[in-house]
């Protein structure tokens, strides 16, 4: 399983209990709050009633009067339109008990008890005895709707209790009420879950992505790809992690960089070495001072080509071993071009070769142009080593979308066709027509080197008209 998809689903199992247990919470303390309301009002109603009959005591005997039970007799018959937000109230249902000291009925606002019948409940009792009464029970036993709230107040005269008054009101006429709180609060926690959930979808890939960008970059060490460490922050556990993978990569790397050289080395010096020992042991005979000076002067060469292939692959290896940029500048792409050609002109006139020139004004970058120069000299010098004497190399500079291009066209034979997959391999190269030589192969090595440095690349191919077709291309600003 993805790790975005088990965070997806874990987040979702802990949202979706979190939000049961949050709402069940709230629902139930609503719930709470609502008869913690109807008892209060329930109190008042029930010491005002007190009050009231205690202006009906006769020799301390409670008597209620006629006016009293006519008041509630009218009230029970009376049709109400009570508008109560979006409920409405047609009915009253308020039950008015009272009793006397011994706890018998005197008048019941229902009349489902009859007078002088016992009355033993827990909300009369303790208000006889001076407490708080108070009391929630079912009439019907199982009857959610016969459930009712008591309050019982008592009935005083000059300080002494003589009877109490205990009104009731069932649950189910604020049950509404609670229903209705109940089903917003539940669709509102139903909005807000699935607004949390659609923000869990950014939240996700953006904890994940660095994670992604850490596995693309190991499977990019992995197969040897010049990938660049992902931007992760400072300081973070994931910076951390992909300063990790860095050291990582750099020892790996610089072990398998240094077998990789000395196997290389090691083959292109045979050759040399083999020539010098040959011409040193051929020296040891007796020969002509001609011949002498001829396998010294080979000797010389060897030795020159030696110190030239070691000099090369030293300046390739610091290249290769930078991690951006060092002397950056503003490099103008004119005079950069022009630069080059000049100083390869002579070569190419030794050969009557024209170098051709076609750049636009105004064009610059940044870079290095040191790494710039010898990365262009290397493809010019290419050009007119494998074209043909009497012939022309052509420098064409164009901008592209924030890209320069620098293409350098020759008139030569093109490359071949076993070759075109090998020619950026360290130490492979192609012999020169007019020589029948062959370069350092480290030119083009060092043109992709300096191309990644700078943001870009090099492509070479064949032209369909005969020649090649070297495109160094470096990403600018603006």
């Amino acid at each position: 399983m993805k790790m975005r998809t088990r965070l997806l689903l874990t987040s979702l199992v802990l949202l979706t209990a979190g939000f049961y247990w949050l709402v069940d919470w709230i629902v139930r303390d609503v719930r709470m709050h609502y008869f913690i309301t109807m008892e209060e009002s329930l109190v008042d109603t029930s010491v005002v009633l007190a009050e009231q009959l205690a202006d009906q005591v006769s020799n301390g005997v409670v008597e209620p009067d006629e006016s009293f039970t006519a008041a509630f007799e009218r009230a029970g018959r009376r049709r109400l339109y009570a508008l109560i937000y979006d409920h409405v109230k047609t009915n009253m249902n308020l039950r008015v008990v009272v009793v006397n000291l011994d706890e018998e009925v005197l008048y019941d606002s229902r009349g489902e008890l009859a007078v002088g019948e016992e009355y033993r409940w827990r909300d009369t009792r303790l208000t006889l005895k001076g407490e708080y009464g108070a009391r929630a029970s079912y009439e019907i036993k199982g009857d959610l709707d016969s459930f009712h709230f008591y309050i019982a107040a008592p009935i005083m005269v000059e300080g002494e209790i003589v009877g109490a008054v205990t009104v009731g009101k069932p649950v189910r006429s604020i049950a509404p009420f609670m229903k209705q709180a109940r089903k917003r609060l539940v669709f509102s926690s139903v909005i807000a879950f699935a607004a949390i959930l659609l923000m869990l979808v950014p939240v996700s890939v953006w904890i994940i992505q660095p994670v992604r960008a850490l596995t693309d970059y190991a499977r990019a060490i992995r197969d040897g790809q010049a990938a660049k460490r992902p931007r992760l922050g400072h300081g973070g556990e994931m910076s951390e992690l992909a300063d990790a993978f860095e050291e990582m990569r750099d020892a790996l790397e610089g072990r398998q960089y240094v077998e990789e050289y000395v196997q290389a080395l090691t083959h292109e010096m045979k050759g040399p070495l083999a020539a010098i020992r040959g011409a040193a042991e051929l020296l040891e005979e007796n020969m002509e001072p001609g011949q002498r000076k001829r396998f010294l002067d080979n000797i010389r060469a060897e030795s020159d080509r030696l110190h030239g292939l070691v000099d090369r692959m030293l300046t390739l290896a610091a290249l290769e071993k930078r991690k951006g940029l060092v002397q950056v500048e503003t490099v103008d792409v004119g005079g950069w071009i022009n630069d080059v050609a000049d100083s390869l002109a002579p070569v190419a006139r030794s050969r009557r070769i024209e170098i051709r020139r076609n750049v636009p004004e105004g064009l610059a970058l940044r870079g290095e142009y040191f790494l710039l120069r010898q990365a262009l000299a290397n493809l010019l010098r290419n050009a007119i080593d494998f074209s043909p004497d009497d012939s022309a190399v052509e420098l064409v500079v164009r901008k592209e979308s924030g890209i320069v291009f620098i293409e350098v066209l020759d008139c030569g034979s093109g490359i071949p066709d076993y070759a075109p997959e090998r020619i950026f391999e360290r130490f492979y190269s192609l012999p020169r027509p007019a020589t029948g030589k062959k370069g350092s192969g480290l030119g083009l090595n060092f043109v992709r080197e300096t191309a990644r440095l700078h943001g870009g690349d090099v492509r070479i191919s064949n032209r369909p008209g005969g020649g090649v077709c070297a495109s160094l291309f470096i990403p600018v600003e603006g």
